[in-house]
């Protein structure tokens, strides 16, 4: 019922999770990052545990196969589960279960992994590796959109769209970005559209917020407004 992407940005170390549904509030469930951690999609029958538990095992130094053996290991429902994640060391793993409604499957590349079920194809995961893959000079949350998108064009989820979600973290401990559309006709349009509206001003004022740098962030009205400003004018003319 679903198809997501679990990814590394070489260029700048961000990682994330980008994700689509007919179901609702994908966001909700699907995708969990930690900075300095990694990133877990856990799909099919969510067990969110393997999210939760997923991210403590990583943090712990364990690598992403070996999480995912521990974690289908201990679950007896692991035949309607699909799972795929990015440990701290950039190592990819996936699992989909024997019982998990086809189409079901994953791909596993250099810096990302797709996994998807209930799906029109395997054309669906195939397309949104082959963009997710061509548009590596796009910013990470555009990338995994555009991907998506090229995933819902070959077919998508079988039953039709619902929900769609993107969360990435860079370097700091809080995300740099957590977009959720719970419920739309278009929920991939919308994520698009909610992208871009973040760089009309929130891409901007996060670049002042606190940070490890800076643990108090710039708190001068004035200069927030100035540096928002120069921001917005560099991302312009680049």
């Amino acid at each position: 019922m679903t198809w997501s992407i679990v990814a590394r940005d070489p260029a700048t170390d961000q990682i994330g999770v980008g994700v689509s549904t007919c179901a609702f509030a994908v966001g909700a469930r699907v995708p969990h990052v930690e900075t300095g951690t990694g990133a877990i999609a856990t799909q099919a029958f969510v067990n969110p545990f393997y999210g939760l538990r997923g991210i403590e095992l990583l943090r712990a130094g364990a690598d992403a196969q070996s999480v995912i053996d521990i974690l289908t290991q201990a679950d007896a429902g692991r035949g309607q589960r699909q799972v795929h994640m990015l440990d701290r060391a950039g190592r990819l793993a996936a699992y989909t279960g024997a019982d998990c409604v086809p189409w079901c499957g994953h791909l596993i590349r250099d810096t990302f992994s797709v996994a998807g079920n209930m799906l029109a194809g395997p054309e669906v995961i195939e397309e949104t590796a082959r963009v997710f893959a061509a548009e590596s000079a796009l910013p990470l949350a555009r990338r995994m959109i555009v991907a998506l998108q090229a995933g819902e064009a070959a077919g998508g989820d079988k039953r039709g769209k619902q929900s769609a979600a993107i969360r990435i973290h860079d370097q700091e401990e809080y995300s740099l970005f957590d977009l959720r559309v719970d419920d739309h006709t278009d929920p991939l349009g919308e994520l698009a559209r909610l992208e871009r509206v973040a760089h009309q001003r929130y891409t901007h004022y996060r670049k002042v917020m606190p940070r490890k740098g800076d643990p108090s962030g710039v708190t001068d009205r004035a200069e927030i407004e100035r540096l928002i400003a120069e921001s917005i004018a560099a991302e312009k003319a680049g």
